[in-house]
């Protein structure tokens, strides 16, 4: 959830800044970063007030001056744990991820946790290793450990960490679609590696190799194809592969979905990248378990399409329940071919008979 930037109440701004954002003239001088304000915290805190403006011009000077201050005065004001939480927020997204002013934000205790967590998702390396040390606000806030586990340039080795933070106080992070798979593999259901520069650097080469480019996929670039015997994905522990499942391309989806631990095969399903055409052929792949059918099958979004439905109902994996919902929907040609079907549950062909030969729910 994204920090609203709402005005701040004009009481709580020092005299000389109540003044600048009175009104009159000088207002629009304050806006263009002119008034006599000494104090880079009341400076700041002005110009954030009015870019918050009702006033166009007032507001679009306010953003304009605001985003060219000197790093100086931002660095004056940024550390300072008693500026408005929404001032913070506002500068955050204007300074340099890599640089002294965004880690004055990550370190300040004023910060508001959901401004950390929408950095976690973008910042770099030496930038989520602050935001991993402060435990007592990865607990307040897990989401901040989501955003940290689905962001690529955050070491495995500190994602394992936090993530284990998390499971050790019984506390659910939200944003990771494959947290029971997560869970388990904490808990001892994965093999398990201890923090090191070798796990950090076998999952950034690997990572590296199966995860677009946003810039690129933003151009409609096609996908890159590795070679798989160039992708030790194989050499990676469980927890390393549930990751890479959650946040890499319809390449190592394709290899993870097959992998021989169903925690791994679970969390390739959940991906949110999956698309609607790896949903299909996935539904219609018999050697896959029948929790993935399941899984398949429980989306909505997914069996509104007529190619999963119909490859589902043609899984002799697929959990019968399932299969008996969706047979109806079938188009009758289709209805047809499953109830002549040897390949999957004979109460599911008998259905289908019973359908065709009481025209229930017939389709073209």
């Amino acid at each position: 959830m994204a920090l609203e930037h709402t005005p701040l109440d004009p009481s709580a701004l020092s005299p000389a800044a109540q003044k600048a954002v009175g009104g009159g003239p000088m207002k629009m001088m304050a806006a263009r970063g002119l008034a006599p304000l000494p104090n880079p915290v009341d400076l700041v805190s002005v110009l954030y007030q009015l870019a918050c403006d009702a006033d166009p011009k007032i507001k679009a000077a306010a953003a304009k001056s605001a985003a060219d201050l000197p790093d100086k005065i931002l660095g004056g004001a940024l550390g300072n744990a008693a500026l408005d939480p929404r001032v913070l927020d506002f500068y955050a997204a204007k300074v340099p991820g890599d640089g002294p002013l965004i880690e004055m934000v990550l370190l300040n205790q004023g910060t508001a946790d959901e401004t950390i967590a929408a950095l976690a998702g973008k910042l770099g390396e030496a930038q989520i290793e602050i935001i991993a040390g402060n435990q007592e606000r990865l607990l307040r806030f897990p989401a901040i450990i989501g955003a940290m586990y689905m962001n690529r340039q955050a070491r495995m080795s500190t994602v394992d960490r936090a993530v284990e933070l998390a499971v050790r106080n019984d506390v659910k992070v939200p944003g990771i679609p494959a947290w029971n798979e997560v869970v388990q593999a904490v808990m001892g259901g994965g093999e398990a590696a201890e923090p090191s520069p070798e796990v950090d650097a076998l999952f950034e080469k690997v990572a590296s190799a199966v995860t677009d480019d946003p810039d690129e996929t933003k151009k409609g670039a096609p996908a890159s194809k590795p070679d798989p015997k160039d992708v030790p994905i194989n050499d990676m522990t469980i927890p390393m592969k549930i990751r890479l499942a959650m946040m890499g391309n319809k390449f190592s989806r394709g290899q993870l979905i097959r992998d021989t631990n169903k925690m791994v095969v679970m969390a390739a399903i959940k991906a949110p990248q999956v698309t609607d055409l790896e949903a299909m052929k996935y539904a219609g792949n018999a050697s896959l378990p029948e929790e993935v059918m399941a899984y398949i099958a429980s989306r909505r979004d997914w069996t509104k399409k007529y190619g999963v439905k119909l490859a589902l109902v043609q899984n002799p994996k697929t959990p019968l329940a399932a299969s008996m919902r969706l047979l109806p929907h079938l188009r009758t040609k289709d209805k047809r071919t499953v109830a002549r079907s040897k390949g999957i549950p004979t109460a599911l062909a008998a259905q289908a008979k019973k359908l065709m030969a009481s025209g229930g729910g017939a389709k073209k």
